[in-house]
């Protein structure tokens, strides 16, 4: 295919990049010119991630971020936090197209990035100059971007579902409480005590209580779309999976809004949204209808307490942490960015069971 998008990975080692380009070795769109990394050097890609074997015959390179970039027309930055910005700054002055999968770009506020990632961002001046690249709600920007903040899986997953409250003016002055449970990628591919077999394999365990680096950045969401006033409590639990989120937010029902009603108004938000479903009333989103895709489940349920007559909303949202929550969404970044269609290579049904 002629004109093919030239396109380099720096990070190449871990599941995102594993993710990234699983979905693009077979595109006939696509040409992978380079991916770098600091770990398996030399080894090819179907060596470090198997699933890629028979698929290309890349090796993972040690080149400087200049050398990596040259020729391509975008890069997908996969690796931890700080050292992108490091790698980003070297990137800046080319006319490459940047989408980075960290944390370094996503927050407009210094003071949240230290609290929440790291003391001394390399580069503070360039925070807020990212577009971020949660489409449902920044499409029309990322499609003229030149550099993207990928969201985060915790951010993709909780604040999806609520923006349709957040854009019609229902979460002004409210308080949410979430409990999110995520499977053991998503604490990358370097084994640690959190995702030892033996112990996640039995056991549903909290972690950063109230104190989540994904919390200002889903605050940030929902304030862009208009939620300028709300506070969020957020308790995530390590699950014994290895792909998935499932967020479950409460807050008080909103002033004059019925079960049916805001139903409707998040199917009206989120109508012609391929790669999202809004359940039926009575049905609840499930990790294993949405783990190994790009698609989010939300569902929606009401309550009344007989006593007190207070109404509560129950909002829960489910997606693969790895992919919406990680490189898929890259990828539909990317793809708005090229020109594509959206979904390509996304629009796919999941595995059941």
């Amino acid at each position: 295919m002629a004109n093919k998008i030239k396109v380099s990975i720096i990070g190449g080692a871990g599941y995102g990049a594993s993710e990234l380009l699983r979905h693009l070795v077979v595109r006939d769109d696509v040409d992978i010119l380079c991916v770098a990394s600091k770990d398996h050097v030399g080894k090819p890609l179907g060596d470090v991630h198997r699933t890629l074997s028979g698929y290309t015959d890349l090796k993972l390179v040690d080149v400087p971020p200049v050398q990596a970039a040259k020729g391509a027309d975008v890069v997908f930055l996969g690796m931890p936090h700080k050292t992108t910005a490091k790698v980003a700054m070297e990137l800046f002055a080319l006319p490459v197209k940047i989408i980075d999968l960290s944390g370094d770009f996503r927050l407009k506020s210094l003071a949240d990035y230290e609290r929440d990632y790291a003391p001394g961002h390399p580069c503070p001046e360039r925070l807020g100059t990212f577009v971020y690249g949660l489409p449902e709600l920044f499409r029309a920007q990322i499609k003229t971007a030149q550099h993207v903040a990928s969201p985060g899986c915790f951010a993709t997953c909780i604040a999806t579902g609520l923006l349709p409250l957040a854009q019609r003016g229902l979460l002004q002055n409210v308080s949410v409480r979430t409990v999110a449970m995520t499977g053991s990628s998503g604490s990358g591919q370097a084994p640690q005590e959190g995702t030892h077999h033996p112990v996640r394999a039995v056991n549903l365990k909290p972690y950063k209580v109230l104190a989540h680096q994904h919390r200002s950045e889903i605050v940030q969401t929902l304030s862009d779309a208009g939620a300028t006033s709300l506070t969020l409590d957020m308790v995530p639990v390590s699950a014994p999976l290895s792909r998935g989120i499932l967020a479950i937010s409460q807050l008080d029902l909103p002033e004059g809004q019925t079960r049916e009603g805001l139903h409707a108004l998040y199917r009206e938000v989120y109508a012609g949204e391929r790669l999202l479903r809004v359940m039926p009333l009575g049905q609840v989103p499930e990790v294993a209808a949405v783990a190994g895709t790009a698609r989010i489940e939300i569902g929606l349920e009401t309550r009344q307490d007989a006593a007190t007559g207070k109404k509560t909303l129950c909002v829960i949202s489910a997606i693969d942490n790895l992919i919406k929550g990680g490189a898929g969404q890259a990828i539909q970044s990317f793809n708005l960015m090229v020109g594509v269609d959206e979904t390509k290579g996304l629009d796919l049904p999941g595995l059941w069971p």
